[in-house]
């Protein structure tokens, strides 16, 4: 969530800062952090309404999924509910979803773990880098996601050369 303190399109009163105007973004990564999806809406908004935008929002094509390559969306326990998970299923994903603290556990029992959900929380934080992102000062939503399709190129081109 970042704060939105002129307000405007699409933000909503945050409930992790004293009801103040602010806004979410919902993002989708591919495996290594580099973002394929960016939905904007109000700070009030619940994560599990945004599930259909992300997917919907999806600027590359994906590769066909099959029974040797299935296609995994880690989410947080924010998302576990019947209807999102049909949703994500809808869309040939196979949802994987952790109670906190489950990740943590697994890391220290099993050799080598590597946790999955932070990838996410990692590509929020290279966003957040950009001042221009950190606080919302537009009014239109759409001036704002501009913002964070250039930002998500940026993100992706600097990927390129890490990751080949």
């Amino acid at each position: 969530m970042t704060k939105a303190p002129l307000g405007g399109e699409k933000t909503g009163k945050n409930p992790t800062d004293r009801g103040k105007s602010g806004v979410k973004r919902s993002l989708l990564t591919e495996g290594h952090g580099i973002p394929i999806s960016v939905v904007v809406e109000g700070a009030n908004c619940h994560d599990k309404r945004l599930v259909e935008g992300t997917l919907r929002s999806m600027v590359v094509q994906r590769p066909r999924v099959t029974k040797s390559k299935p296609q995994n969306m880690c989410m947080d326990k924010g998302y576990d509910y019947p209807d999102t998970r049909k949703l994500v299923s809808h869309w040939g994903y196979t949802a994987r979803i952790k109670a906190r603290g489950e990740e943590m556990q697994q890391k220290q029992s099993v050799p080598g773990y590597r946790a999955r959900r932070w990838v996410v929380e990692r590509t929020h934080s290279w966003m957040n880098r950009y001042r221009r992102l950190l606080v919302r000062w537009e009014k239109k939503a759409a001036n704002y996601v501009a913002m964070l399709h250039f930002a998500c190129a940026l993100i992706t081109f600097r990927s390129i050369w890490v990751f080949g």
